[in-house]
């Protein structure tokens, strides 16, 4: 944690992010949900990520009442088609997947997928055994593509994704215009000694279709922007809980209009007060 968290006040992470991110007009920290004006997007959804339910000293209930109430709430002023959990569900607990999904997740009034992050420790069998699909999967929906795909395991180890399990699913969505990608913790290392992992061939093999337009990661807490890979971005969403991160909670929404122009932003759902302090 402390690696973490070195990599993330250091000038040198800052740096990297401030030329980054500013590439993409369509981003932007919003506190609420602006609506959009006429027609509404073919599909519309939200990404979150985080949540360590069960994390000793932390208010992780609370933390989880508030993300349902932000996403129903947020579905009410601009329906979602859905909204995925991207990895790191509970704290080291794995019994604790079924609670977090019965007494939170499932109270979303949209329907939710998850794909698992480091802290889960879940295989496939008790994965499937929860969610009723495995812990990589793929699905489509109003013509948009989605490949979730598991990168840890039950010791929690940083592992590259399965890469003939990516090359499977986006073959089959070599049609479609518009494919997303969703990896907890991100397969590329953009300065030195991030927690990340180093995966050459799964970034080779993203780049190789021109229909992936964009790669969602969890795992670090205090990224909200967009890094990218050659022309590739790689979006983060803050965090749901845990002890450390960004001073807001949050969470990312997407939409793809009918000629599949793409918008994100980021959703400031705390509206804490607290973006870039700085003190001396």
């Amino acid at each position: 944690m402390s690696d973490r968290r070195f990599f993330l006040k250091s000038g040198l992470a800052a740096a990297v992010v401030a030329s980054l991110s500013p590439v993409l007009p369509s981003f932007a920290e919003e506190n609420g949900i602006p609506a959009t004006p006429g027609k509404g997007p073919k599909l519309r959804f939200a990404i979150a990520s985080d949540g360590h339910y069960g994390q000793p000293g932390t208010e992780y209930k609370l933390h989880h009442e508030n993300i349902v109430k932000w996403l129903n709430q947020a579905h009410e002023q601009n329906p979602l088609s859905f909204v995925i959990i991207n990895g790191d569900l509970v704290h080291d607990r794995p019994e604790l997947l079924k609670e977090v999904k019965k007494d939170y997740y499932d109270r979303l009034k949209v329907p939710f997928y998850a794909v698992p992050g480091n802290h889960d420790h879940a295989d496939t069998p008790l994965w499937k055994s929860v969610f009723g699909y495995e812990d990589n999967f793929s699905f489509e929906k109003n013509g948009v593509g989605f490949v979730l795909a598991n990168t840890s395991d039950t010791k929690g180890t940083y592992l590259c994704p399965n890469n003939d399990f990516l090359k499977q699913e986006l073959d089959q969505f070599k049609d479609l215009k518009t494919v997303f990608v969703v990896l907890h913790i991100p397969p590329h290392f953009w300065v030195p000694e991030s927690p990340f992992v180093d995966c050459p061939d799964t970034i080779k093999l993203l780049h190789s279709y021109a229909n992936v337009k964009a790669v969602f990661h969890g795992h670090d807490h205090s990224l909200d922007a967009v890094f990218y890979t050659n022309k590739l971005p790689h979006f983060f969403d803050a965090h749901i809980g845990g002890n450390w991160g960004t001073a807001y909670k949050g969470y990312r929404i997407v939409e793809v209009d009918e000629n599949d122009k793409i918008k994100t932003y980021q959703v400031n759902a705390s509206q804490s007060p607290l973006l870039n302090e700085t003190k001396f």
